[in-house]
């Protein structure tokens, strides 16, 4: 990276750092020089995970060609893990040992998984963090042999989701018992009355227990309160997103749990020529969870904000989270249930609906990347 003028350096292949390299393939690069940091080539879009477990997609059916789009862009590919950073000499160690220089910094390398650090070690855990990991976990574990039981821990969106999609594995012997342990927050805490009655219905027609009682284990059984849900061959966690230590060992301003304190701009608070976005930062002007809606739509934002920054100007741009996002569910047998703020509706319709919102999206970088 010894090319002259400003560097720009994006750390992290999220859903965001998708968005620049759209705009740097459409607009041209913003500096001489700007390269991506990240351990895979490809992004794996969460959204198809579960259809991929169920037997709808295949498992390179949600795959953006990360190096692809950034060599259209005219951008370089370094593929390795960024483990610290040093933002007063503005440079960055990678896992391989390469030390890289930039002027300019966004970083969206997502959060970490929470499994170790709320329930500790078990050999049978696969959290859902990082998603491609897990994605290839979950395949080494299936092809092992037959998993009669599963537990998925965490009651949000995503472990919802995943319950359905392990009840309906393709596969010729008899489904796979499931319990979902929803935990003291409970069932789809931050969706309507509506949305969480018609999951829990689903839940029972598909035969799926539900445990109200935070999970833990204790010598190696799994409890939810006092309750054992042994015997289980595997535990899903779906538990959120941790932050990742080096953020905070590196000087950056974080927030009390370890995230990249970010202004509206998604500007570093304590360093202004670093922006961090998705699950790695926090907002400290207003609330935005951590749902990969948000860092898509913030995604343009931070492009057009990076593109001003190497120009020298002021960001001028602020992702607003919508009122009301919209959310489909997939339950795995067809249908899936729409929400939208306290609007909710299930049916074949959601899940067609799902179905091309999902594949445009992941359509969208591949016709990007075609000409190559």
């Amino acid at each position: 990276m010894d090319a002259p003028g400003p560097t720009m350096l994006l750390i992290g292949g999220g859903h965001a750092h998708l968005a620049v390299l759209a705009d740097w393939i459409r607009n041209g690069l913003p500096t001489p020089h700007a390269a991506i940091l990240t351990p895979s080539k490809h992004l794996r879009y969460s959204g198809m995970v579960p259809g991929w477990i169920s037997g709808e997609y295949s498992s390179d059916a949600g795959l953006v060609d990360v190096e692809a789009l950034a060599r259209k862009a005219g951008a370089e590919f370094i593929q390795d893990r960024c483990v610290s950073m040093d933002p007063f000499t503005n440079q960055v160690l990678t896992a391989e040992g390469r030390v890289l220089s930039f002027d300019l910094c966004s970083i969206d390398t997502g959060g970490v998984g929470r499994a170790g650090r709320i329930l500790g070690a078990d050999p049978r855990i696969l959290d859902v963090r990082p998603i491609d990991g897990f994605v290839k976990r979950l395949h080494q574990r299936l092809g092992e042999g037959r998993v009669q039981r599963i537990a998925v821990i965490g009651g949000g969106a995503g472990g919802v989701e995943l319950a359905f999609a392990l009840r309906n594995m393709r596969e010729p012997q008899a489904r796979t018992e499931v319990v979902l342990v929803e935990g003291s927050e409970g069932l789809l805490p931050s969706f309507s009355g509506r949305v969480r009655k018609l999951v829990a219905t689903e839940l029972a027609v598909q035969g799926i227990t539900i445990a109200t009682d935070g999970a833990r284990l204790v010598d190696g059984e799994l409890l939810a309160g006092d309750q054992s849900l042994e015997p289980v061959d595997m535990i899903v966690t779906t538990l959120g997103s941790a932050a990742p230590d080096w953020p905070k060992a590196s000087g950056l301003q974080t927030d009390a749990e370890g995230f990249i304190a970010v202004d509206r701009h998604q500007r570093s608070l304590s360093h202004n020529h670093i922006f961090a976005v998705g699950d790695v930062a926090s907002r400290q002007d207003t609330h935005v969870s951590r749902s990969g809606v948000h860092a898509v739509h913030a995604g343009p934002l931070l492009a057009a904000n990076l593109r001003a920054a190497c120009n020298n100007e002021g960001p001028h741009k602020s992702y607003r989270p919508r009122p009301a996002s919209l959310y489909l569910l997939s339950t795995a047998n067809g249908s899936a249930i729409a929400s939208y703020g306290p609007l909710a509706g299930q049916g074949r319709w959601a899940a067609k609906l799902k179905r091309w919102i999902d594949k445009r999206w992941v359509a969208s970088y591949a016709e990007l990347a075609r000409d190559l």
